[in-house]
């Protein structure tokens, strides 16, 4: 049994998340944290990790860059890893969680679905081929509540493909400021909110003629709720360091 705090546990994504955990035999929440009060939950509700008293094996965070320095400075404490799923981090944060694995567990991704992951996966090998002689273009949509543009998706995309690529290019969020010609070494990344879209990413290849478009569309949050729940029966127990969900999926195949 995996005993998880739940990080952000009144968010939309805490409420999927502490759902789909019930309805898991190898996981239990046994508390949650949340700035914004409490709620009918079967277990206790904490406002921030200076109150949390019960005992746990991993963290799942769905909250805000706000809560990160309670989160490190508890896991850090009480040696307890932590899956990180929040977006919108600053480089300076990235640096406090990539410090923090040196000491933890820690699993830390823009997104945890096992599609999105194939995507990334196929946006490399499709830059292998394509890379040279298309131009590239990412363009993600979400619903009008989510506050960081781009996504941490849509990053993690561009960040695969620029590790396939001979010369690191720049990237393009937006192009109404400057009147020229899009230059080689880019890729552009666009952001769209509106409605009740749970997420989708296109990743375009167009070259001469032609253009090669793949895509992935989340069609509830359900299926990022169980991979960060897959993730955290994965990180219990695990040394420190940085895992990822290349990983997780490596050794369930192994």
């Amino acid at each position: 049994m995996t005993n998880i705090i739940l990080c952000g546990c009144n968010g939309k994504m805490g409420h999927v998340v502490a759902q789909a955990v019930q309805n898991n035999d190898s996981c239990a929440v046994v508390c949650g944290v949340d700035a914004y009060g409490t709620n009918n939950y079967d277990f206790p509700t904490f406002s921030d990790f200076t109150q949390v008293d019960v005992e746990a094996d991993v963290i799942i965070d769905f909250s805000n860059p706000a809560c990160l320095d309670g989160l490190l400075d508890f896991s850090l404490t009480k040696k307890i890893p932590a899956v990180i799923c929040t977006t919108g981090y600053s480089d300076e944060e990235v640096q406090k969680i990539n410090k923090a694995s040196e000491q933890i567990a820690v699993f830390y991704s823009g997104n945890m679905s096992l599609g999105v992951n194939l995507l990334i996966e196929l946006a490399k090998q499709a830059t292998k081929v394509l890379g040279n002689d298309f131009d590239i273009e990412i363009l993600e949509k979400h619903h009008n509540l989510k506050v960081d543009a781009p996504s941490g998706t849509a990053l993690m995309i561009a960040d695969g493909i620029s590790s396939e690529l001979e010369k690191e290019p720049q990237y393009v969020y937006d192009r109404h400021s400057y009147r020229k010609k899009r230059s080689k070494n880019e890729i552009g990344i666009h952001a769209v909110r509106g409605g009740t879209i749970v997420g989708e990413h296109d990743v375009i290849f167009a070259g001469h003629d032609e253009v090669v478009t793949i895509t992935h569309q989340a069609q509830s949050k359900e299926l990022f709720a169980t991979g960060a729940i897959n993730a955290a029966v994965f990180l219990k127990d695990k040394g420190a360091g940085m895992y990822n969900m290349s990983m997780m999926l490596s050794e369930k195949l192994n």
